[in-house]
């Protein structure tokens, strides 16, 4: 009989770089977390989720794997990735890792036996290489831009140094693309999936899902102007589109879902529920949900939820789209408010202008948050959140409240994306920053050194753990309570029914799970019922008036 735990569950992202250091070199990594599952224990969450720890050259820190079934040694070893796991398990804490299918470092071996082997060679099949164009191939074979910024062909040299083939890369030069139609590319990651089954994992994450398999003859594709999302969405509010955009060839073809139904059959042969949880960015949500029909994926991240702002209407109208979309093919609607390739919310939020995914901010930012807004509407939003059926993801460190680190020197970035644009874009690096532990400590406890692979911000102590797991009041403690309070009223498996008459600037809905949530996104108070009983608010709650920017459960 299977639980189908992940219906409900609370999965807590860790970015191995910048959780906990346990040897001082300045770089999080497996044993540090090994170190801290107390910590997350004691929070509450089901599983947790590592961003990649393979063996790589950290072009893309990590995203770029040249080893898919090794661990990097400045993460550690497998040795101690089986004590990670083993660790987790016996505190009850399910462990998935992060796959990246879609491309591999060209440092793996099978990308250098590319470079070495000649045009049409079996070992370039497994890869997307192509003659240019124009009368001696110098230009590339379409005009596809990278996500990253650039283009998306890099050409090669041949051993003679002539000019060569040009290879595609949706991401950065060092990330080629494989070719999924070729058989050699789907049954290595056949033993990929097996590997680390075998160790006892307990799913995956398939990062970039929607990018696998490109459109026939790679045509030509010039993206709208107003496009930001690695969906290449064109929203009227976030993932509720009226036209629906053409797709971008390399995006969301129809291909992918034969790949994950084979997926699937694989993991159905292990016992312990194991699941698929994939990275895709598509529009609208009823096209997402193919990737969660029965026989493919458990799972699809909500970036449409992500996207919303903190706007009443649109809060309503994508909850009710999600819950929708997923429901039609009996899958859970998963929630989520940041993760390692956005702004953190606690900073998003308050932005007063519109910032496109993976821009990231910067000192130079137009409309740059109040942290002090900021942070009231994170632990508002995330009270709405975590009321909500399904599962939900959260980001190492926003049960802090930690903001977006913006003052990073130009010298520290290590996001691709800010050398490619030159710096026109700021990139992920903010909410990369290694997260703190304890106020008084170097690094704030991030390891027993004062290193830090990126800096931390001068004015971060008061956001240390140690400093807010005894206060009723701080964000830690506020996350621990509805993270219990969840647990303890099955909200994930409950049912969800809109409140009438309080307005279009409050989302208020009651739970079947005994509760009645209210968030008042306006910018007026309001009254809340008769009698009621508050039993967490996000922000103080007196004399039956609920503030802007709070969220409430009650009992009524």
């Amino acid at each position: 009989m299977t639980t189908e735990w992940w219906r409900s569950a609370v999965i807590y992202q860790i970015y191995p770089r910048s959780f906990a250091d346990a040897n001082g070199d300045g770089m999080g990594d497996l044993a540090g977390i090994t170190s801290r599952l107390p910590s997350l224990q004691a929070l509450g969450i089901d599983a947790i989720w590592l961003s990649p720890f393979f063996t790589s050259p950290q072009r893309d820190a990590g995203y770029d794997v040249a080893d898919y079934c090794d661990v990097d040694p400045l993460f550690g070893t497998l040795a101690d990735f089986d004590a990670m796991l083993a660790e987790a398990h016996a505190r009850g804490i399910r462990v998935i890792v992060d796959l990246v299918p879609n491309h591999s470092s060209d440092q793996h071996v099978w990308f250098q036996a590319a470079l070495a082997a000649p045009a049409g060679s079996p070992e370039r099949a497994r890869y997307i290489f192509r003659d240019g164009l124009g009368a001696n191939g110098e230009l590339p074979p379409n005009n596809w831009e990278s996500v990253f910024g650039g283009g998306m062909w890099t050409r090669t040299t041949d051993a003679d140094g002539s000019p060569g083939q040009w290879y595609l890369h949706i991401f950065d030069t060092t990330q080629p693309d494989f070719d999924w139609t070729n058989e050699d590319v789907r049954e290595e990651f056949r033993r990929i999936l097996r590997f680390w089954l075998d160790r006892g994992v307990d799913g995956f994450r398939v990062d970039v899902a929607h990018g696998l398999i490109k459109a026939d003859g790679l045509p030509d594709y010039t993206p709208p102007a107003e496009g930001g999302s690695m969906g290449g969405g064109t929203a009227l509010e976030p993932g509720i589109t009226a036209e629906a955009p053409a797709t971008p060839p390399y995006w969301a073809q129809d291909g992918v879902h034969e790949i994950y139904r084979d997926w699937r059959s694989l993991l159905d042969e292990y016992s312990g529920d194991r699941i698929l949880a994939a990275e895709a960015w598509v529009d609208p949500l009823e096209k997402l949900a193919r990737w969660v029909r029965p026989d493919e994926m458990h799972q699809s991240f909500n970036f449409a939820y992500l996207e919303t702002p903190w706007n009443a209407a649109a809060l309503r109208t994508v909850i009710d789209a999600s819950i929708a979309a997923f429901g039609s093919v009996g899958a859970p609607s998963t929630w989520v408010l940041s993760n390692h390739d956005v702004v953190r919310h606690a900073s998003r939020l308050a932005l007063t202008a519109e910032n496109l995914q993976g821009h990231g901010i910067g000192p130079k930012t137009t409309g740059l948050p109040d942290p002090v807004v900021g942070l009231r509407r994170a632990r508002a939003a995330t009270s709405v959140m975590l009321a909500l059926p399904g599962s939900s993801y959260l980001y190492q460190g926003e049960e802090l409240g930690l903001p977006e680190a913006i003052d990073l020197p130009d010298d520290a970035r290590q996001d691709p994306t800010w050398f490619r644009t030159n710096g026109e874009r700021y990139g992920r690096d903010g909410c990369r920053v290694p997260i703190p532990w304890e106020a008084d400590a170097q690094a704030y406890g991030f390891g027993p050194s004062a290193r830090s692979w990126l800096p931390q911000p001068a004015d971060w102590a008061h956001f240390a753990r140690d400093q807010q797991v005894d206060d009723p009041d701080s964000t830690l403690s506020l996350y621990t309570d509805l993270l219990r309070l969840r647990r303890e009223h099955a909200l994930g498996l409950s049912e969800l029914t809109w409140l009438p008459g309080y307005g279009d600037e409050v989302v208020a809905f009651r739970t079947s799970g005994g509760f009645v949530v209210i968030g008042n996104a306006g910018s007026e108070a309001i009254s809340l019922p008769d009698g009621a009983e508050v039993v967490v608010a996000s922000s103080p709650v007196a004399d039956g008036i609920l503030p802007p920017d709070t969220t409430v459960w009650l009992r009524t």
